[in-house]
C-alpha cells in the first residue's frame, strides 16, 4: 500500500504572495471590491452621517436614518457620493498588493504570523489612505450636500456654500466641490484630516489583520477538525473588524468631522462632538 496517498495533507491557513497569479488575482480583487462596495455603501453613508451629526439633530440611529433617507431622497439618496467613493477600488489594489508584498518581506525576518500581519497591515492601510483621502474629502461632501437639522428646519451640512438645485448634475457639483476646496486651500486642502485617517485607518487595519489571524488561530484550536475552513475564516474576519471597531471608531469620527468641517481646524471639531 503506498502511505503517501493515506497521508492527511495539512491545510494551507495563508496563501503567500509568491503562490498567487497575479494576472487573475488583481482583476478578481477588484471585482469583489466593487461587488461588496456596493451592498455595503448605504451602510457606509448612514454612518458617516450619524458620526457628522450633532447629537441626533438629523437622526436618532441607523434604523431612523435609514428609513428617512430612502423615504426623502429615494433609493439615489443611500448612493450619494458613489462614484466617486469608488475610487477605492484603485486604492484597495494598492492596499492588497502592499500588504501581500509586505508579508513577503518581512518573512525572511524570523516573526510570528501575527507580528507579520501587524506591520503589513499597516503598510497596506498608509499606502491605501494616501491614494483615497481626496477622493474620500468629495465623496463625505456630496453624501452631506443640502441636509437640514430636523429640529430647526434649516441647512446645517454645506460648509463650501454649493448651490442646492436639485437640477445641478451630480458631476458638476463634484467639479464644483474640487473646484472650491482647491482656491480655497490648495492641494493641501484635498488631504486635510490625512493625518485623522492615518490615525483611524492604519491602527485598523493593523489590528484587524492581528485579531483576524489570532481568532482563527484560537477558532482551529477549540473547533472540531471537520468544521469547514472557510467557515473558521468567515467568523475571524468578522470577530476581528468587530473588535477593531470597537477600538478605532472614535478616531474614525473624528476623521469624518474634519474632512467635512476641515475649515474648523481639530478643536472646533472636538468641541462639536463633546457638546
Amino acid at each position: 500500500m503506498d502511505l503517501t496517498s493515506t497521508e492527511e495533507v495539512e491545510y494551507l491557513r495563508t496563501i503567500e504572495w509568491e503562490m498567487m497569479d497575479k494576472k487573475k488575482f488583481f482583476p478578481m480583487s477588484m471585482l469583489s471590491s466593487f461587488s461588496v462596495r456596493c451592498s455595503l455603501y448605504p451602510l457606509t453613508l448612514i454612518k458617516t452621517r450619524l458620526q457628522i451629526q450633532k447629537h441626533d439633530s438629523m437622526y436618532s440611529g441607523l434604523l431612523d436614518a435609514g428609513s428617512k433617507i430612502y423615504r426623502t431622497e429615494g433609493l439615489a439618496g443611500l448612493y450619494r457620493g458613489f462614484w466617486v467613493s469608488s475610487v477605492q477600488i484603485v486604492s484597495g489594489v494598492g492596499y492588497i498588493a502592499t500588504y501581500e508584498s509586505t508579508r513577503h518581506l518581512v518573512k525572511q525576518y524570523e516573526v510570528s504570523n501575527t507580528t507579520r500581519a501587524l506591520i503589513s497591515g499597516s503598510a497596506a492601510s498608509l499606502v491605501g489612505q494616501t491614494i483615497i483621502v481626496p477622493f474620500d474629502v468629495i465623496s463625505q461632501h456630496l453624501m452631506f450636500l443640502g441636509l437640514t437639522d430636523a429640529r430647526e428646519g434649516k441647512m446645517i451640512l454645506n460648509p463650501l456654500g454649493l448651490s442646492t438645485d436639485p437640477t445641478r448634475s451630480k458631476f458638476r457639483t463634484t467639479v464644483d466641490i474640487a473646484q472650491i476646496i482647491y482656491k480655497t486651500d490648495g492641494i493641501k486642502g484635498f488631504y486635510r484630516g490625512y493625518f485623522a485617517s492615518l490615525c483611524a485607518y492604519v491602527p485598523n487595519s493593523a489590528l484587524w489583520w492581528t485579531f483576524y489571524h489570532i481568532y482563527q488561530d484560537e477558532l482551529y484550536k477549540i473547533l472540531p477538525s471537520n468544521v469547514s475552513h472557510l467557515f473558521i475564516q468567515c467568523v475571524a474576519g468578522t470577530l476581528g473588524g468587530f473588535t477593531t471597531t470597537l477600538i478605532t471608531n472614535p478616531l474614525d469620527t473624528i476623521r469624518a468631522r474634519l474632512q467635512v468641517w476641515f475649515f474648523f481646524g481639530i478643536k472646533f471639531n472636538l468641541f462639536q462632538i463633546y457638546l
